[in-house]
């Protein structure tokens, strides 16, 4: 069988739900964020560091890097759209949020978890 010329997305990106192009966008558009991928799902990236990923997209989630401080605020105020990750990711700051959440919401967010990368890397160049 011939291979069709349209775009060759792989399955996943295929099953993604529109929210998850909103929370592409906002995510690329913090300085420096570059799209890779891990364990083939879609994850954002700042200095090789994840901050973020669609690996539960096609649940309608993202998933978020956040310290357990900040996942607990998040939780508190957003309970709708905000979850901890299951087991020890979960325990460590790991955030699901849903993808139909307001772009504002997920804008904070994942400015949120892009900082704690950047502060990391300043760290990790001073010493």
């Amino acid at each position: 069988m011939k291979e069709s010329s349209k775009s060759k997305e792989s399955k996943t990106e295929k099953k993604l739900p529109a929210g998850a192009e909103i929370y592409r966008r906002l995510a690329l558009q913090l300085p420096d964020a570059v799209e890779a991928a891990h364990m083939g799902a879609p994850d954002f990236r700042i200095h090789g560091r994840i901050f973020a990923t669609l690996a539960y997209g096609a649940k309608g989630l993202g998933t978020l890097m956040l310290t357990p401080e900040q996942q607990e605020g998040f939780l508190a105020d957003a309970p709708e759209y905000f979850t901890a990750a299951a087991g020890a990711w979960g325990r460590k700051g790991s955030t699901l949020v849903r993808l139909d959440a307001p772009e504002n919401v997920l804008a904070d967010a994942l400015k949120t978890a892009y900082r704690n990368v950047t502060a990391k890397s300043r760290k990790d160049v001073r010493h």
